[in-house]
């Protein structure tokens, strides 16, 4: 079924329009529905089955968020993703914090192995010999640098891999010597494990037709082929090092997920501001949280309207699904000779003037983030704050 609703709510269209009218705003600019944020931080923990949740900064980017989202009973801890983030991660007070992908930034790493306050808080991932050797040249000898073992989840057919390309670590024997060459190492300290099935987690299973039946075998064959295999590379690591967890899933399977008995926690971020990727799954249950807005500032024939900025589109392959999506006032549709624009964004349909505001959803979560410096937080009585963004405390990370 699609989210619950997929518009902004009176009270945030009502909240952005009198910031504006005060000129205490300016569009484009971003609103997160606090209601429909802490809403969907419920739903996610209860697809969750009583698992923990570890909250995906890449998907929020915003300290005021990632506060927000831990203040949840049943989530703990940050998946961050790079090294530079979780140093200023664990500078703001956070701690329990996973770098998600493995990091070739020297100095960075040898920042962390150099402080052991930081250390304590920070666990870095690998999945090869070459990152453990980069780690141990910059590693100082006080204190072990914690690290985990990122594993493959792709679904492997013959003459084929579908799902992210991630890490050459996939059986357990792989697992079981990268685990003791950390183990050989007085400058590493193996502490946990990660498995990202990013085919189950980011592939929808609500679709029509033969696409939609397509996605859902591709879904249940993942996981009836991942569920034993990680079982195996977990048991292994385990017989090396006493793993403090075993991370897994995302917004998207985090019901499915949470049946793998390897799992000690789940991972999601997504789900807090619910973009347009997620409008296709199945019994999620969310609402839109997070969206943009931006001013017509041209009327150039009947029938259309072209708001400044608007073209926020969306990382991976380009694809039609990859463009932010017109969701207020109803019926607006992009051109489609000029699609979403970086300075401009003509629209067709509607009824607008000059000065109206239109609203977006980004397709994905923490991206539109990128965009603006800060994220007007509105509660249901109209009231606001402001979640500053990574971009507004000037934070930029690669």
């Amino acid at each position: 079924m699609p989210t619950v609703r997929t518009t902004p709510a009176p009270h945030v269209r009502g909240a952005i329009s009198q910031l504006i009218d005060a000129e205490e705003l300016t569009a484009p600019c971003a609103a997160v529905d606090v209601a429909g944020f802490d809403h969907n931080a419920r739903r996610m923990r209860s697809r969750a089955l009583g698992l923990p949740i570890r909250v995906a900064s890449k998907s929020l980017r915003s300290v005021a968020a990632l506060r927000r989202a831990l203040s949840h009973e049943g989530y703990r801890g940050v998946l961050a993703y790079s090294v530079p983030e979780a140093l200023h991660l664990a500078r703001e007070g956070f701690d329990d914090i996973l770098v998600a992908y493995p990091s070739v930034n020297r100095p960075a790493v040898r920042e962390l192995a150099g402080d052991g306050q930081l250390g304590a808080a920070v666990t870095l991932m690998v999945d090869a010999v070459e990152h453990l050797d980069l780690i141990c040249s910059v590693a100082a000898a006080a204190a072990p640098v914690r690290v985990a073992i990122d594993i493959d989840c792709a679904l492997h057919l013959p003459g084929a891999a579908i799902g992210p390309r991630r890490s050459p670590i996939r059986t357990p024997e792989q697992t079981s010597a990268l685990a003791r060459e950390i183990a050989r190492r007085p400058q590493l300290r193996l502490v946990g494990m990660m498995g990202y099935e990013g085919q189950v987690a980011s592939v929808a299973d609500a679709e029509p037709g033969v696409a939609g039946a397509a996605k859902r075998w591709l879904r249940s064959s993942s996981m009836r082929q991942l569920a034993p295999r990680r079982a195996e590379c977990v048991a292994a690591a385990r017989e090396v090092a006493d793993l403090e967890f075993v991370n897994g899933g995302g917004t998207g399977s985090l019901e499915v997920s949470a049946l793998d008995d390897s799992l000690t926690e789940l991972a999601a971020g997504s789900g807090f501001y619910t973009p347009v990727i997620f409008d296709r799954f199945a019994d999620i249950d969310h609402v839109a949280a997070a969206f943009f807005a931006c001013q017509v500032s041209r009327l150039p024939v009947a029938g259309w309207a072209t708001v400044n900025s608007g073209g926020w589109i969306a990382s991976g392959p380009p694809a039609p699904d990859r463009v932010p999506v017109p969701v207020h006032p109803p019926g607006l549709r992009h051109s489609a000779t000029e699609g979403a624009g970086e300075v401009q964004t003509p629209l067709r349909g509607g009824d607008l003037r000059i000065g109206d505001l239109v609203w977006f959803r980004h397709a994905k979560a923490g991206e539109m983030t990128e965009h603006v410096d800060r994220l007007t937080a509105v509660h249901p009585d109209g009231t606001h704050e402001t979640w500053d963004t990574y971009r507004g405390q000037g934070w930029t990370f690669r």
